[in-house]
């Protein structure tokens, strides 16, 4: 189902039962299902299944697991605060809708949730239960007991990823 305008581009494949909304750009050999709002997916990447997507940025080599949901609006209705590499920490953004913002060949895993603005860097595996952090450096990977920063980095929590895994990065 399509409410545009939406650009599919070559090879891009859109399953069956799929939502697309207007302002989504599917990438080249991308495939793509669930609900997808205002997103822009670079080549090469993937979000096959059930799972809402919106106001976000995909990079290249990208895989969604299965019953990915990423949220684009917080519950209160306010402006949605994202990382910002130049001031090194979460930052207004201006905007009220504001999703995930993906670097290339980034992982999620089965049922994984991401907070309103997300923001994951290059090169990152997300899984597990519960919300990751709201800001993943890239080479990260997160998930139930594995919890890996790269070290001398921060994740938005006041944690630097020298601290040893357990739990959660939270420390939960």
């Amino acid at each position: 189902m399509f409410r545009g305008p939406v650009a599919i581009n070559a090879g891009a494949i859109v399953k069956m039962g799929a939502k697309l909304y207007g302002g989504t750009t599917i990438g080249d050999r991308c495939k793509v299902g669930g609900e997808i709002s205002n997103v822009v997916f670079q080549a090469n990447s993937n979000k096959g299944h059930d799972g809402y997507l919106g106001n976000a940025v995909i990079g290249e080599w990208c895989n969604l697991g299965a019953g990915t949901d990423a949220s684009n609006l917080k519950n209160d209705y306010g402006e949605v605060k994202v990382w910002s590499y130049a001031q090194g920490a979460m930052q207004p953004s201006g905007l009220q809708f504001h999703g995930l913002i993906m670097g290339d060949h980034c992982k999620t895993g089965i049922g994984t949730t991401l907070n309103t603005g997300t923001v994951i860097g290059f090169s990152s595996n997300v899984f597990g239960a519960g919300f990751p952090p709201a800001f993943l450096p890239s080479f990260s990977g997160v998930g139930r007991g594995t919890d890996h920063l790269p070290a001398g980095e921060g994740d938005g929590y006041g944690r630097t990823g020298a601290e040893p895994a357990g739990g959660n990065v939270r420390g939960v």
